[in-house]
């Protein structure tokens, strides 16, 4: 490991600017598109640092280069979890993940059974239901057999299991040339051990106990014979995770555990304002979301964070957490204070170039697999993006506009005060008022803003724009960053430090329209190349340049209208490029795509300017993609193609679904056109010229909290206007409609 060292800042400071090792001509740690989620409609249980993907029988494949499988601190425990009936597998009658995603159920039959070419078995005769959780660290089962032919019937039923003990990289697709050691033995009749000793001096292992015990278990397989009398039912229930207690563990703790799950779930959900509404189909999208979200949250100890998403993410990212607590402050405010005390605990302290770490850096990922602990893959405690810094002093004056907290903005502002260090010395390197990002090994991401794919950042011939690169919309959050810093430490005390933070912002705004506003394409630079020049590209960048305020008002208008036209909006929402960009691509990562999350930050920023009926379009937009999509769940991404009549979105091959700045997208453009704040400070929420999408008569908000009182807000269509009343209220909560 190399000695990480302090750099004289004053050096920083040069009149040219630093250069980035190399210029990626390849993808960089590309996921293998052959792990098609779409095609296999997987589902997905998660908890803490677990998490299951199975196919909607109920299965974990053995298949070469699906996602299936359970996952433990990015490693596939266990890639095999197949039931076979006299083997073959089961027919699918239905599958599906509860409301609230505590368990998944499948109800299964068997197909005809021949004996010699003879039907012994005619089909569904038998009527298999799986019940499967996920729960601090290991799946449950419980499966249940039942004979509804009218004789006795003799069948096998067999399990047949194993490990890889994959990187969760590997199932992306890395490749690599070595791998540590794999054992497995039998600790009882009932009980296996399957064990991996990585090359990292790791032992990993994964336990096995079945109830009650098969008449034949091998290291691989574990075989039932059962006699089924007419109608009788019999229960095998099967524990498979991280070995800690496994081989205590026995099938009448099922249902407690269960129990368990369940309640932890719906505790946590309890936290967050509910919604309800004149559309059904709204409503199961809100309820998908919310559960979605806080399936996802994780608690670390300094609170609820949640991951970014299944099966590729499901680890803190700093840009993914901040976005996802911003856009869920209204909902639930203590998520944005697990993010900020996560954030703030694991500050770069130093310079690393390895990690693209410097002092006062937040965090872009973390992992805890082999290969990042190795340094196969750079992403152990990794720090390579621009956004994350100035995100953290945004998302922590959010936090205190939203909740008056002013015990935990003086906890954080060290790691504040930090951070905007950050953006002066370290993030303008080169003096111009902008913050740009480089990597410092090419083993680092080549590009650093939330379009990291090698080939997002490009000039209007397609060429691959060289760096230091300024993304529009980074300027943007620093201006919010410096904002937001002003206001707290005005609160502090800090009245000349305020003053100064937000004089810089002023003359940020200045020049940022200087450089960047690209007056015959109405709309702004999606970046500035390291020779400053800009990358003419009408992109959605510059729909979140309207998230803080950064835009003129004039600007703001006709960012809004270049955003709106066919050449961006799809008719499922704005694409990430327009139709006219050299290099789009509708089925692409990042240039082409819909992504929920952009929509929902543009959508807050066309609302503070005004725009309403524009961030209702694209609500509406969603809403519809959402309707189509399976669980009424919106993915990571899906394909910018146009939206055609009586067509469907087309989803995107590799998208992690559920993830959790989607799923917090419908409840931020709710926000966005309701103009919904909530100010503790003052006790008071507030609606900024509210409206409601074509597709919602009314909307019912219940549970808004502020410290000590509640209410319960039913907005209603009222002609062309929307009425408000307060329909509960609980404390000295006013509740104020501004026009």
């Amino acid at each position: 490991m190399n000695t990480s060292t302090l750099v004289d800042t004053d050096m920083l400071k040069t009149d040219s600017p630093a250069h980035s090792v190399d210029d990626a001509s390849a993808p960089q740690y590309a996921i293998s598109a052959s792990a098609n989620l779409q095609e296999r409609r997987t589902r997905t249980l998660k908890h803490g640092d677990t998490f299951a993907v199975f196919d909607q029988r109920g299965d974990i494949g053995g298949e070469l280069g699906n996602s299936e499988g359970l996952y433990h601190r990015d490693t596939r425990i266990l890639s095999q979890f197949q039931l076979l009936l006299e083997d073959a597998r089961p027919l699918l009658l239905s599958s599906m993940t509860q409301d609230d995603n505590a368990v998944f159920s499948a109800d299964l039959s068997n197909p005809d059974l021949l004996v010699d070419g003879q039907i012994a078995l005619r089909r569904e005769q038998l009527h298999l239901h799986r019940t499967k959780f996920v729960w601090s660290g290991a799946c449950y089962e419980r499966l249940l057999v039942r004979n509804f032919s009218d004789a006795a019937l003799h069948v096998r039923l067999t399990f047949r299991f194993a490990s890889d003990f994959a990187d969760l990289f590997e199932v992306r697709g890395e490749h690599r040339t070595a791998h540590g050691e794999s054992s497995a033995e039998l600790t009882s009749d009932h009980g296996v051990l399957l064990r991996y000793e990585g090359l990292d001096r790791i032992e990993r292992a994964t336990g096995l106990t079945f109830a009650p015990a098969p008449k034949t278990l091998t290291t691989g397989r574990a075989a039932y014979e059962l006699a089924l009398k007419p109608r009788e039912t019999r229960r095998i229930f099967v524990r498979y995770g991280i070995a800690d207690d496994a081989l205590e563990w026995s099938g009448r703790n099922f249902y407690r555990q269960m129990r368990a799950a369940r309640h932890a779930l719906r505790e946590s959900s309890s936290r967050a304002a509910s919604v309800d509404s004149s559309n059904s189909v709204f409503n199961e999208i809100v309820r998908r979301s919310v559960s979605d979200l806080y399936m996802l949250i994780t608690d670390t100890p300094q609170g609820h964070y949640p991951y970014a998403g299944t099966p590729w993410f499901s680890t803190p990212f700093g840009r993914d957490g901040i976005i996802t607590a911003l856009m869920t402050l209204w909902v639930d405010p203590s998520i944005a204070k697990g993010v900020l005390g996560f954030l703030a605990s694991t500050q770069a302290t130093a310079v690393e170039s390895v990690r693209d770490a410097e002092p006062g850096k937040i965090l872009h990922e973390m992992r805890h697999g082999e290969m990042a602990n190795l340094r196969e893959v750079p992403f152990g405690r990794y720090y390579g993006s621009v956004d994350s810094t100035p995100l953290f002093v945004l998302l922590l004056g959010e936090y205190f506009v939203r909740t008056g907290d002013i015990d935990t903005v003086r906890a954080l502002w060290p790691n504040a005060q930090a951070a905007l260090r950050w953006i002066d010395i370290y993030g303008d390197r080169d003096g111009d008022g902008f913050v740009e990002y480089y990597r410092q090994t090419k083993e680092g991401l080549a590009n650093q803003g939330w379009k990291d794919s090698h080939d997002a950042i490009f000039h209007s011939d397609g060429r691959t724009a060289e760096g230091p690169i300024a993304l529009c919309e980074v300027q943007a959050y620093v201006y919010g960053a410096k904002r937001h810093g002003a206001l707290m430490a005005a609160a502090l005390g800090h009245h000349d430090l305020a003053s100064s933070l937000q004089a810089q912002a002023v003359a940020l705004r200045q020049q940022f329209e200087q450089k960047f506003w690209l007056e015959d394409l109405s709309t702004y630079a999606l970046a500035l190349d390291g020779a400053k020049q800009p990358c003419r590209v009408v992109s959605s960048n510059a729909g979140q340049v309207l998230l803080t305020g950064i835009a003129s008002p004039e600007h703001a208008q006709r960012v809004t209208d270049t955003l709106l036209t066919p050449a961006m909006f799809s008719g499922w929402g704005i694409r990430t490029v327009a139709m006219s960009a050299a290099r789009y691509n509708p089925m692409s990562y990042h240039n082409g795509s819909v992504w929920p999350h952009d929509n929902g930050l543009i959508a807050m920023g066309m609302a503070r300017y005004g725009h309403k009926h524009a961030a209702a379009q694209v609500f509406g937009a969603l809403f519809d993609a959402a309707s189509y999509m399976d669980l009424r769940r919106l993915p990571e991404l899906f394909c910018g193609f146009l939206r055609r009549q009586h067509n469907a979105p087309t989803q995107y091959p590799v998208a992690c679904s559920p993830q959790a700045w989607a799923s917090a997208t419908t409840l931020c453009v709710l926000q966005a056109t309701l103009g919904l704040e909530l100010f503790d400070g003052s006790r008071e929420v507030a609606f900024y010229r509210p409206v409601l999408p074509e597709f919602l008569d009314h909307v019912h908000l219940r549970n808004l909290r502020l410290t000590g009182g509640s209410v319960d807000v039913l907005l209603h269509r009222h002609g062309n206007d929307v009425a408000v009343t307060v329909t509960r209220r609980e404390g000295d909560v006013v509740v104020v409609v501004r026009y």
